[in-house]
């Protein structure tokens, strides 16, 4: 058991929960009788002796039992059980303390006597020890006495019993470990709890301290060593607010000091320690991070390693990783040998990349609880004991040693290492850690100055090492086929029924430019004084800043001229060897790349524009003084005249009606909103009032009031907390609306249903503190409690919305079913993304996802096929001016439900093996709708009938071969008709890139195909008319090559 570290409260301030200590005091009398031979060595009475308190970070099997049994660590204490007594040795202090539990020792096993013996301060105990060896010896066949074998006794307590025991004359001394391992392998509610919350604070570490901390360090090229790095992740730990984690920081701990390696040396193991060398972050270097939080003594782990342009012996090192890692945690299921976990890890391995079988860590993690390693519970080839449900377990695997084909030594020797914390629940495992990606693409980083060229894999075959079995390649023949074969006729059917409505639509006008690029912003005419007379005269030629008129007035040949602080676009300073310093002002003039023309250069169109000035000064003082003061007047003016922009494009909402005397308004008490309030001060909860035509909530500040009419609402939800940490009300609007300074269409009400309680003082509180273990014990309760008024409060609403004045705005609280949702990323991080009845919806992390099912067009999953874990989905929405929605890495054992709920939902799905260029597509469908029509609609994205097409024109292409003295294309065509269908990791890169060259990218299709079209003709072949070109290209879009399995998608650059 490792160390308190936390700072105790009082001794005298502790209590020990009786009712906790019957449960489990029984829990441990039942165990033993039922494995008494087994597991518990025959014994007959059981001894734990812990030891004297430790400044070293340790975990002992006897203080892992005092804290499970009593809630505390009682130092220098013996306990020993027999099977009608319990004796407690210890001093005067701990043996007021454990008077409580005499009586409810009384309620177990029949009926257990407790003997407390005090040990005076001074006395080695010789003569209570033999008074309990006698009480032993008085118990009817106590000949066997077990105690924990390998805990060697420290302190003098300790030693003079370990001698005494040898020499009390009993027939055996076994050990007992087993026998406590298997007690407390199995948790409890309140230790699953523990366990998750430990996991949470871990992943906010990783997510809100490390990363950014690496991302950050890596991007700017600082040099920052490992133990820097292992410092600030353990201030996070035992400070949980300095990541953002909503726990009591005297509750939290470190499991191990966090790991930090890179630059050739790696110690996979979880006592390895971070070294003073600097973080190495070079092309093809490797980072392993490991985490390991604790949370009232219950330890979770969570281990990571990043890429830093990784070669594709590293990528492919990576994957199997990842598929050997998911796969043992996939055989943690109740009824399995612990072995069977590791197996499968190995299995993988030997399929996919079997010259890596040796590497391979010789375990695949271990037990995890009040211990970091509990020992019976490893998970190797060779531990036989049965998985149940509730355990938990550090699924740690890695590869060690592998060898890169270069002389640097820094990235020569690399390993690789992936841990997670993982809960055996009643038919599949939970994942504690799985906030935190491990995926490619969220752990694969790339710096290079140029994009590399990704070069696509063959398609995997069936019975190659890369295959995939989705659940929809296997059928058995006892029915499932025709329930397959009843949603491939329904979506057949759907695709006719989305044709003809598109058209409809289509022919209807809808003509616009997929295009959603908003216009340049235009803005006002800037005014810093009406008149010259208002223009401050200057004492001295210098540089002034006019906060009311919000100018910079800057000498120009002897006179002060003035400058609005909206016209400038950038303001430095320097200094040079002669200790003479320089500001620059770079002012913004209209027509440059980053300035467009507004309303100003417009109507000005003959004027000079002064694009920057210098000023040169003796006094570095006032010129610092100068930059800071320009800074801070144009970040305030940016930031109002942004303000006024936003406010100017709102709906005007109707006035809310307050109840009054109608009707007592039904209330929300206590309610956090997001998006927050602005303003530096505390943040304050409020009430949410349901009134005649709308909703208020409002704090005690007057300023915070947030008005949302019914008429308003789009969609309402209602999530109650069931694995997530808060319940929730939220609301998806019509039109904007403004939270404070900040404009949204969806507004959030929730409450914590795990409070965040700080000490008073600033001081740590105990861990071991009775208020906060009845706190933990209550929390259910407060769980179920605000569940319970939300529904109470989501209940009347309804009401109110079914009277007869609300008919037209068919409004319901929707509630989301968890049991369809679905892991996915729709924006930087994975969520649990669920549907409700209407809608698709993430409604736990920020930015929030609210797709209304109405409003979807189809939908693509893309990346389908064997060889892949994780898919896309790609949402078409029936207005193409908007941009189609993307929700990447969904793990492929999603895909049967996703297809099941489409189906149901009567929405038409499509797939396809890779992603495509869905604005180009959108594009040449507005652009030419008629022969979007003529070609069949949608069905171009239909494999099935595309791979028939291709077939059939097989011949027609066998004729064409590219030749060297082939003449280049003489085609005149929009640059945008030429760009490729298919999305590319560097298209997705540049795509907001607006000064990016054109020139030096590949032949696209359509390129190729004017060549041979023109080859073609040069032969006299004229067959190929344009509508039979242009129906190609559109099948060409359904077209698909196998993605690079081999190659990882990397994250872009930061800067």
């Amino acid at each position: 058991m490792a160390d308190q570290r936390n700072p105790s409260g009082a001794q005298n301030a502790y209590n020990i929960n009786t009712d906790k200590f019957k449960i489990r005091l029984q829990s441990l009398y039942s165990h033993w009788n039922e494995h008494k031979d087994e597991l518990w060595g025959s014994a007959d009475a059981l001894a734990i002796a812990t030891p004297p308190p430790s400044d070293d970070l340790r975990y002992l099997k006897s203080s892992a039992m005092n804290v499970w049994l009593l809630g505390y660590e009682f130092p220098e204490t013996i306990m020993v059980f027999t099977k009608k007594q319990i004796h407690f040795l210890c001093s005067q202090k701990k043996a007021s303390l454990l008077e409580v539990v005499r009586a409810a020792a009384r309620d177990v096993a029949g009926g257990l006597d407790v003997t407390i013996h005090v040990k005076a301060k001074g006395d080695d105990g010789t003569a209570l020890m033999e008074a309990v060896f006698r009480a032993i010896r008085a118990q009817p066949n106590a000949s066997v006495i077990g105690y924990i074998a390998k805990e060697a006794p420290e302190g003098t307590l300790l030693e003079t019993w370990a001698e005494k025991l040898k020499t009390a004359g009993f027939q055996q001394i076994a050990d007992i470990t087993n026998g406590f391992s298997d007690l407390l392998a199995v948790k409890d509610a309140e230790e699953i709890l523990n366990v998750k919350k430990a996991a949470y604070l871990s992943v906010s570490v990783m997510s809100n301290v490390v990363i950014p901390s690496l991302e950050n360090a890596i991007d700017e090229e600082k040099k920052v060593t490992h133990s820097y790095l292992m410092d600030e992740a353990e201030k996070a730990i035992m400070d949980p607010a300095k990541a953002k984690a909503k726990l009591k920081a005297e509750n939290c701990d470190i499991c191990y000091p966090p790991i930090f390696q890179s630059g050739g040396e790696f110690d996979l193991r979880p006592s390895a320690a971070s070294n003073d060398e600097y973080l190495y972050y070079d092309p093809a270097s490797v980072i392993i991070v490991a985490i390991g939080a604790r949370y009232n003594n219950y330890c979770s782990n969570l281990a990571r390693t990043f890429l830093i342009d990784a070669n594709t012996m590293q990528t492919k090192a990576y994957e199997v990783l990842l598929k050997a890692h998911e796969a043992a945690i996939g055989a943690l299921k109740p009824g399995n040998k612990i072995s069977a976990a590791y197996q499968a890890a190995m299995s993988v391995v030997e399929k996919e990349a079997p010259d890596l079988v040796p590497n391979l860590t010789k375990s695949a993690g271990t037990g995890i609880g009040l211990e970091f390693r509990e020992s019976g519970l490893n998970i190797n080839a060779k531990n036989d004991r049965v998985l149940k449900p509730n355990m938990v377990f550090n699924v740690s695997l890695g590869f060690q040693n592998l060898q890169n084909q270069t002389n640097n030594p820094k990235i020569q020797n690399f390993s690789l290492l992936v841990a997670d914390t993982i809960i055996v629940g009643q038919t599949n495992p939970e994942v504690g850690t799985c906030k935190s990606s491990k995926a490619v693409k969220d752990v694969a980083y790339s710096f290079s100055e140029e994009d590399e060229e990704v070069k696509p894999e063959p398609k995997p075959v069936v019975n190659g090492t890369k295959a995939f079995i989705s659940k929809t390649t296997l059928r058995s023949d006892t029915g499932e086929i025709s329930k397959e074969e009843i949603r491939r006729q329904h979506q057949a059917e759907l695709a006719r029924q989305k044709n003809e409505e598109t058209a409809l639509r289509l022919a209807g006008g809808g003509s616009a430019t997929g295009d959603n690029r908003s216009a340049a912003k235009t803005s006002t005419d800037l005014t810093a004084y009406k008149n010259v007379n208002d223009i401050p005269s200057g004492r001295d030629l210098m540089i002034q800043i006019d906060q009311k008129n919000e100018a910079v007035l800057l000498p120009v040949y002897g006179s002060m001229v003035p400058f609005h602080v909206a016209t400038i676009r950038t303001v430095s300073s320097q200094q040079d060897t002669n200790r003479n310093c320089y500001i620059r002002i770079i002012f913004n003039v209209p027509g440059t790349p980053f300035s467009p023309h507004d309303a100003n250069s417009l109507k000005y169109q003959g004027a000079i524009y002064l694009k920057e000035v210098s000023f040169r000064s003796k006094d570095p003082r006032h010129i610092s003084e100068v930059v800071q003061q320009i800074k801070t007047l144009r970040r305030h003016v940016v930031a109002r005249e942004s303000e006024r922009a936003e406010r100017a494009t709102l709906v005007t909402q109707e006035k809310l009606q307050l109840a009054g005397n109608r009707f007592k308004p039904i209330r929300l008490l206590n309610l956090w909103i997001r998006p927050v309030f602005g303003g530096r001060g505390r943040k304050l909860p409020g009430a949410l009032e349901a009134h005649v035509n709308g909703f208020r909530f409002s704090t005690s500040r007057n300023d915070e009031r947030v008005d949302i009419m019914f008429a308003n609402i789009k969609h309402a939800f209602f999530q109650p907390a069931e694995r997530e940490m808060i319940t929730l009300l939220h609301f998806h609007l019509h039109n904007h609306i403004m939270v404070g300074n900040k404009k949204t269409k969806d507004v959030q009400f929730y409450i914590e249903v795990m409070e965040s309680v700080q000490t008073l003082g600033g001081g740590r509180r105990s861990a071991y503190d009775p208020d906060e273990i009845e706190e933990e014990q209550r929390e259910r309760d407060r769980k179920n409690k605000i569940n319970m008024d939300f529904q109470s409060f989501v209940n009347r609403v309804n009401d109110l919305w079914s009277q007869p004045q609300f008919s037209g705005l068919d409004l319901e609280f929707d509630q989301p079913l968890r049991e369809l949702g679905f892991h996915g990323v729709p924006y930087k991080t994975s969520s649990f993304i669920v549907p409700t009845s209407s809608c698709l919806v993430e409604l736990i992390e920020t930015p929030f996802l609210v797709v209304t099912l109405s409003e979807i067009e189809i939908v693509n999953l893309e990346r389908v096929g064997l060889g892949q874990k994780n898919f896309d989905m790609t949402i078409v929405f029936k207005d193409f001016k908007r941009d189609v929605l993307r929700i990447d890495s969904i793990p492929s054992t999603a895909l049967d439900g996703i297809k099941e709920w489409l189906d149901t939902t009567d929405i038409k799905y499509y797939e396809s093996k890779l992603n495509l260029n869905w604005r180009q597509i959108l594009k040449t469908i507005t652009d030419d709708p008629q022969s979007f029509i003529d070609d069949g609609g949608w069905e171009f994205l239909n494999l099935e009938a595309s791979d028939s097409d291709s077939d059939n024109s097989e011949d027609s292409d066998k004729g064409y071969e590219p030749s060297e003295a082939e003449p280049d294309s003489e085609s005149e065509d929009d640059d945008s008709d030429s760009e490729s269908l298919v999305e590319s990791e560097d298209e997705e890169e540049e795509e907001d890139s607006e000064g990016d060259s054109e020139e030096e990218k590949g032949k696209t299709w359509e390129e190729l195909e004017r060549e041979a079209s023109n080859a073609d003709r040069e032969k006299g072949n004229e067959s190929d008319s344009e509508v039979e070109r242009n129906r190609r290209k559109m099948k060409n879009l359904g077209k698909s090559r196998a993605p690079p399995s081999g190659s990882m998608a990397k994250r872009s650059r930061f800067r």
